[in-house]
C-alpha cells in the first residue's frame, strides 16, 4: 500500500495533486459534490454493516433466536461497501501502488506518468463496464435464499462502481492535469490498448507464451510504472482472456464479485475501523504509557516498548497502518529527546511492522483463510509464537545499538505509578487476549469479534479514557471504507487473475515445478521465502496471497508441510519484503507516519532486517513455533 495513502487515512497529509493551475475549477467543484456523496454513502455502508452484524451477534448470543437473513443482508451492503469505498480510494488516490519508480522522476515526466496511470485504470474500467452490466443482469434471475430478493440487488453495486470510478478518473483527469498532459496520457493508452486489439491474430499463435506477455509482461510494467495494482491485475486478466481465449467476459466480473464476497472478509473493514478507534480513543496511547513506565529506564528501553507496543496493538487492529499511527505519536518524542535519530526509529517502526504481520486479527492471515480454506482460529493461535521470535531477533539488534545511551537524566518510574498506569491500561491490555480468545476457541467468527470489538473500544473511550471526538467518527468510517474498498479491488481482480492462470494450465505446470525440486520440502519452504519476499516488496501481502495462496498451498500439503506453519513462512517473507527499502511501500508508509525522510532509515533499517531475516528462518526451520499450540 502507498505510503501516501497510509498517511492520509491517519491524518498525515493530503491526497496528492499538482499544480493547481492545472486544475479545472468546474471539475473540481463537480468532483467535490459528488465525492461527497459517494463518501457519506461509504460511510453509512460502514455503520450499517457494523449494526447488521451486531444485531446477529445479540441475538445469536443473547436472545438465542438468531437471524437468518443477517448475514445476508451484511453481505449484500458489503459488496456495496467494496465497490463504493475503492470509488473513494480513486477519487483519493489511495489505491495500492509501487511508486518507488515514478517518484523518482522529474516533476513534469512524473505528472504524465500519474495521468498514464489514471488513464490505464480508466481504460479497464471502460473495457469491464459492459461485462460488468452483463453480469448484473444476469443475477436478476436469482433469488436470495433469506431475504427473498432478487441477487440484482447485490450485483448492481458492480456496475455502479466501476461507473462511478470511470466518471471520478475523468473528473480527476481534468481536475489535476493541463490539457496537454491528458491528451498525452490519453493518446498514449489508446495506441497501446489498439495495438493489443489488432495483435490477436499474433496472440493466437503464441500458445503459453500468452502468460508471460500478459502475466509478467503487462502486469509487471503496469505496477512499476504506477498504476494501481488492483487495475493492473484487471488489465493484464482482461487483456489475456479477451485476446487469447474465447471465455465470456462477464465471467470475469463474476470472479470478481466471487473473490470480493466471501463472508470471512466482513472483517477487514470491521478491524480497518477497530484499529482507528483504538488510536482515537486513547486506548493505544494507555498502553504504550504502561509499557513505558515499566522498560523506559533501561537502556534501549522505549525501543523494546516499540516492539512490545506494536505486538500488543496489532492484536486489536488488523491494519499495520493503524498500528504504526497509534504507537509512534506516542513514543518518537520522548526518543527523540532521549538523542535517537530520525533514521532509527523509523527503521525499527517499519521493522516491528513486518515482525507483528502475524499477529492476529492479521487481514493477511484473515485473507489466507478466504481464499485456501485454513481455519482462521488455527492461524490466529499459529501467529503468536514467531512475532514473538522475531521480536527477539529486533530486541538483540536494539540491545546492542543502544550500550552507550545516556540515561543520566532519566528516573526510574516508581512502583505506585507503574501501577496506577497498569491498572488506567488494563482495559486496552484485556482486548487483544478477548480477540483471540474468542476466535480461538470457537466461541464466536473473526467477524463476530470485530463488531463486538467496536463497540468495547466505543464504549471503553466513552466511559473509562474520556476521549471519543466524534468530529472524527465520519472521516474515519470514510478511512475505513476507501482502505477497504482498496484491499478488496484488489482481492477481487486478483482473484480474477488466478482463475484465468488456473484455466490457463499455469497451475498445473507450477504444482509440478515446485514439487520436484531437489531436496524436498526443505527446499520448497527456502523457495518460497524467496519468492514471497520479492512478492511482499512488489505486489505487497494481500494481492500475492491471493494469486498464489491456492496455487502453492496444495503443494506444500502433498509436501507434508503444515498449512499454519506455511502461512507463517509465507507470511513472515512478504512482511520482509514490504517494509524492506528500496521497493518495501511499506517502509515508506513508517517514514509518512514518522515524518521522517525516507533516507534517513536506510542504513539503520538494514541490522533490522537480517534479524528478522534470520528470525523467519528459525520459524521455517522449527515447525512447533508455528504449530506447537494447535
Amino acid at each position: 500500500m502507498s505510503a501516501q495513502r497510509l498517511a492520509v487515512a491517519h491524518g498525515h497529509g493530503p491526497a496528492q495533486t499538482f499544480d493547481s493551475a492545472a486544475s479545472n475549477p468546474l471539475a473540481a467543484r463537480i468532483e467535490q459534490a459528488l465525492g461527497a456523496a459517494v463518501s457519506v454513502a461509504a460511510g453509512a455502508l460502514v455503520l450499517a454493516d457494523v449494526a447488521v452484524l451486531l444485531a446477529g451477534v445479540v441475538a445469536r448470543f443473547v436472545l438465542h433466536q438468531p437471524l437468518i437473513w443477517s448475514d445476508e443482508l451484511a453481505s449484500m451492503l458489503f459488496i456495496w461497501l467494496a465497490m463504493l469505498g475503492a470509488v473513494v480510494a480513486l477519487r483519493r488516490g489511495e489505491h495500492m501502488r509501487m511508486t518507488a519508480l515514478v517518484s523518482g522522476l522529474a516533476p513534469e515526466r512524473r505528472q504524465l506518468a500519474e495521468a498514464l496511470a489514471l488513464c490505464a485504470a480508466l481504460a479497464f474500467l471502460a473495457m469491464i463496464a459492459w461485462p460488468a452490466w452483463e453480469y448484473a443482469a444476469e443475477e436478476r434471475f436469482i433469488t436470495t435464499p433469506a431475504l427473498d430478493i432478487s441477487n440484482a440487488w447485490r450485483a448492481t453495486a458492480l456496475p455502479a462502481g466501476v461507473a462511478l470510478m470511470a466518471l471520478f478518473a475523468v473528473l480527476r483527469l481534468f481536475r489535476d492535469f493541463d490539457w496537454k498532459t491528458t491528451t498525452k496520457a490519453v493518446c498514449v493508452v489508446a495506441i497501446v490498448v489498439a495495438a493489443f486489439g489488432f495483435g490477436r491474430a499474433v496472440f493466437e499463435d503464441l500458445g503459453r507464451l500468452n502468460l508471460l506477455v500478459f502475466f509478467v509482461g503487462v502486469v509487471l510494467a503496469c505496477v512499476l510504472g504506477g498504476i494501481p495494482i488492483a487495475f493492473a491485475f484487471g488489465l493484464g486478466t482482461f487483456g489475456y482472456l479477451a485476446l487469447t481465449t474465447d471465455t465470456a467476459l462477464p465471467v470475469i466480473v463474476g470472479r470478481m464479485d466471487e473473490g470480493m464476497s466471501h463472508l470471512i472478509l466482513l472483517a477487514v473493514p470491521l478491524f480497518v475501523f477497530l484499529g482507528l478507534l483504538i488510536e482515537m480513543t486513547g486506548m493505544a496511547k494507555a498502553m504504550v504509557a504502561f509499557l513505558a513506565s515499566l522498560l523506559g529506564h533501561v537502556k534501549g528501553g522505549l525501543s523494546y516498548v516499540l516492539v512490545g507496543a506494536m505486538y500488543l496493538v496489532s492484536g486489536i487492529s488488523g491494519s499495520k497502518a493503524a498500528d504504526m499511527a497509534a504507537v509512534a505519536p506516542a513514543l518518537f518524542p520522548e526518543m527523540q529527546k532521549r538523542g535517537a535519530s530520525d533514521g532509527e526509529l523509523v527503521a525499527l517502526l517499519a521493522a516491528t511492522g513486518a515482525q507483528t504481520e502475524t499477529v492476529p486479527p492479521s487481514l493477511v492471515l484473515i485473507t489466507i483463510g478466504s481464499v485456501t480454506g485454513v481455519s482462521i482460529a488455527a492461524l490466529f493461535t499459529g501467529g503468536l509464537l514467531p512475532a514473538v521470535i522475531l521480536g527477539l531477533m529486533l530486541c538483540v539488534v536494539v540491545h546492542f545499538r543502544s550500550r552507550h545511551e545516556d540515561l543520566s537524566r532519566v528516573e526510574r518510574s516508581p512502583w505506585s505509578q507503574v501501577l496506577r498506569l497498569a491498572l488506567v491500561a488494563l482495559p486496552a491490555l484485556a482486548l487483544p487476549f478477548v480477540i483471540r480468545a474468542a476466535v480461538v476457541e470457537g466461541v464466536a467468527t473473526a467477524t463476530e469479534v470485530s463488531t463486538l470489538g467496536i463497540v468495547y473500544a466505543v464504549v471503553a473511550g466513552i466511559a473509562i479514557y474520556r476521549q471519543f471526538d466524534w468530529r472524527r467518527l465520519g472521516p474515519m468510517l470514510v478511512a475505513t471504507a476507501s482502505l477497504s474498498g482498496a484491499i478488496l479491488l484488489i482481492i477481487g481482480t486478483a482473484t480474477a487473475m488466478a482463475w484465468g492462470l488456473t484455466q490457463s494450465g499455469f497451475s498445473r505446470w507450477l504444482a509440478e515445478l515446485m514439487a520436484n525440486l531437489p531436496g524436498g520440502a526443505g527446499m520448497f519452504l527456502a523457495v518460497s521465502l524467496v519468492i514471497f519476499v520479492i512478492l511482499g516488496s512488489v505486489l505487497e501481502g494481500i494481492p500475492a496471497i491471493v494469486l498464489f495462496g491456492p496455487l502453492l498451498f496444495p503443494i506444500a500439503r502433498q509436501l507434508g508441510i503444515h498449512e499454519v506453519h506455511y502461512a507463517m513462512v509465507v507470511v513472515l517473507s512478504m512482511g520482509l519484503g514490504l517494509f524492506a527499502p528500496p521497493l518495501g511501500v511499506g517502509y515508506y508508509a513508517a517514514c509518512a507516519i514518522g515524518r521522517v525522510q525516507p533516507d534517513a532509515g536506510i542504513g539503520p533499517i538494514v541490522g533490522y532486517m537480517l534479524a528478522l531475516l534470520a528470525g523467519t528462518i528459525v520459524v521455517a526451520a522449527v515447525p512447533w513455533l508455528s504449530i506447537g499450540f494447535l
